[in-house]
């Protein structure tokens, strides 16, 4: 039986404890509105002595990621340090919004998992602005019209995407930030429609890569038709009863659909990485990670010269890939992704030696490293 005066001594106990968290969130959107007050009346003093193109810079990736990491460092339960972390993601989203708020270009539309990442890394109070190609997304940061982009560039299953890739060989934008999310596909139909009435399945191309075992043995002989997004897939299926769609649940949420069948993903820890892409370069955070271009002379052992510096220097690589250079036939650039800070001296001494080695060195940027 229960003790109704521990229960309500307990949920007292609560209410006096949200009072105070309120009370001290709110003195944090204080100091952020004192830090947007700090940064403004410097670019004023710039401005004033003649420097008419600074900017005030409000998001700080690096400080960012060293506050979630001690967030996550002293936490010590029954909350996990995941739950914690996207807790106080809310709550800088939130200040920062008091200080100006981000707009963030993403790979739409709606109801993607590009879009879930974006959240994932900007939270809530970003303005997010859905695009329909990665171009777009690229186009949109680069004339400023965004303060980020976020862009898919990697999958645990199906490798890499390579128009992202292909993006950074022209582009003058840096990466910022990276973000991982698991991906958990259900398949998808409107609200009442049964599965006997299904006679074509859509998603992105990736998606129906991802979950293909299961579609064989499952739904062998229906239709399947790859489209721009999981988003546009679900809002297909929305519109049309035939139509089922393999999406995640912030799309099945966003559309209204029922799941006829969840987590059909091929594999249980299916997972995609995205970047966040900007204008500026990120100072050290301490737990860093550098991407580059290279492109070497087409000559035998070229590649190991290319890493051999990694070796001696004792620097993890944590990503190698290659694209046509698009220059030369049956030549290739290698995008290269290892541990460390471009202000690092032992990475500065590698890039340096890749430079001299190398037909063209491009760095895309130094950045926290992301966590699940």
């Amino acid at each position: 039986m229960t003790d109704d005066s521990n229960l309500e001594q307990v949920r007292a106990a609560i209410d006096a404890i949200d009072r105070e968290i309120q009370v001290l969130i709110n003195r944090r959107a204080e100091c952020a509105q004192r830090i947007a007050d700090i940064k403004m009346a410097e670019v004023a003093a710039a401005r004033a002595r003649g420097d008419t193109e600074v900017e005030p810079v409000f998001y700080r990736p690096e400080r960012e990621a060293q506050v979630l990491d001690s967030i996550v460092s002293r936490n010590t339960g029954p909350l996990d340090g995941v739950s914690m972390a996207y807790i106080f993601r809310e709550i800088m989203s939130a200040c920062l919004a008091l200080e100006k708020p981000l707009q963030i270009a993403y790979l739409g539309p709606e109801g993607t998992f590009t879009q879930a990442a974006t959240i994932k890394h900007f939270g809530h109070a970003a303005i997010c602005v859905p695009l329909a190609t990665i171009d777009a997304v690229f186009f949109q940061v680069e004339s400023g019209q965004c303060n980020y982009g976020v862009v898919p560039v990697e999958n645990s299953t199906e490798g890499m995407v390579s128009h992202t890739l292909d993006n950074f060989l022209d582009s003058t934008l840096k990466i910022s930030g990276e973000v991982e999310l698991g991906i958990g596909l259900h398949l998808l139909a409107a609200s009442g429609v049964s599965a006997d009435r299904i006679t074509r399945i859509c998603a992105h191309q990736q998606a129906l890569a991802q979950c293909r075992n299961w579609l064989d043995k499952h739904w062998p002989t229906v239709e399947r038709e790859a489209v721009s997004s999981n988003g546009e897939a679900a809002r297909l299926a929305a519109e049309h009863p035939g139509v089922a769609a393999v999406a995640g649940d912030m799309a099945a949420e966003l559309y209204g659909l029922q799941k006829l069948a969840t987590h059909i993903e091929d594999y249980a820890d299916n997972t995609t990485r995205f970047l966040v892409i900007g204008r500026e370069e990120v100072p050290p955070s301490g737990r860093d990670k550098t991407s580059i271009i290279v492109s070497s002379h087409n000559k035998p052992g070229a590649l190991i010269s290319l890493l051999e510096p990694f070796q001696r220097g004792n620097v993890s690589l944590t990503r190698i890939d290659s694209r046509p250079s698009r220059t030369e036939k049956w030549a290739y650039v290698f995008f290269i992704e290892f541990e460390g800070h471009l202000e690092d001296d032992t990475v500065a001494g590698i890039v340096a030696e890749l430079e001299e080695q190398s037909i063209m060195l491009k760095p895309l940027g130094s950045y926290p490293q992301g966590k699940m």
